[in-house]
Parts: structure tokens; C-alpha cells; sequence
């Protein structure tokens, strides 16, 4: 998504665009790394001193709002953030956090067999691989 495509659509939801938001957005919608919210809070901070968690926290909730990302909450009560909203695998690290994305025909395909056996449509969805990562093995 281009930034006039995400300008159009936080307006057409009658969010304000400001500087601030947009850099919010732009990282989180380019990031591979499925960020915290402190990590994308101090990444902006670097561009706008005066920005404040709650901005960032706002943000991501009108992020999740629009569809646009996926909150991964886990059960030491952090969250990551994931602009990667079609069906794939995540692949986390449970000793240093890791998270990256698995994707591969054979999930989509297995997603939408799936979808088409029940008899309800889902509202998204969320498939985690515990594995230690390859440095991690190694310690």
C-alpha cells in the first residue's frame, strides 16, 4: 500500500493523518520483524522526539481496526504486530522472540479448502510454529 492509498483510507474512516501517524504506519506496513510497540515507538521517536506511546498504541488499535495488521499477543503478555494479514504460518523463537512469516502455496491452499468445509467465514486468522531459531539451536 503506497502512502496515498493508506492516506485515502485513514480519512475515509475520519482518522486525522499526521506526520507522526503516518510514520507509524509506514514503518509497521514495511516491517518483516512483527515489531513491539516500544520497538516502533523508540524507531519514530528517532524522527519525532515528542511522540508519545499512547500515539503509538492508538495507532496500532486503528491499524488493527482497518484490517491492515494482526496483533500476536503471547503468553508472557507481550504483543508483536503483523502487517502480514493473508494466510501464513508464524514461525517464533520461544527463547529469543524471533518471529518471521512461512509462506508457501501449500498453506493457502490448505486455508482455503479449509474456509470452503465450514460452514462459517472466519475473521481472520493465525497459525504459529514453535521452533528454536537457527542461532539459538546452537547455544
Amino acid at each position: 500500500m503506497d502512502d496515498q492509498q493508506l492516506i485515502k483510507k485513514l480519512r475515509s474512516k475520519g482518522y486525522k493523518v499526521t506526520p507522526q501517524r503516518l510514520a507509524i504506519c509506514k514503518l509497521l506496513l514495511s516491517s518483516k520483524n512483527h515489531p513491539s510497540a516500544d520497538q516502533i515507538y523508540q524507531e519514530v521517536k528517532k524522527q519525532y522526539p515528542t511522540i508519545s506511546l499512547a500515539t503509538v498504541y492508538f495507532t496500532l488499535d486503528l491499524l488493527k481496526d482497518l484490517g491492515l495488521v494482526q496483533e500476536l499477543g503471547f503468553s508472557d503478555r507481550s504483543s508483536r504486530y503483523d502487517p502480514n494479514t493473508s494466510p501464513h504460518i508464524n514461525v517464533i523463537c520461544p527463547k529469543c522472540g524471533r518471529v518471521y512469516d512461512y509462506e508457501a502455496a501449500s498453506v493457502k491452499k490448505l486455508w482455503s479448502q479449509m474456509v470452503a468445509e465450514m460452514s462459517f467465514t472466519p475473521l481472520r486468522q493465525r497459525l504459529d510454529i514453535y521452533i528454536f531459531c537457527d542461532k539459538c539451536s546452537k547455544t
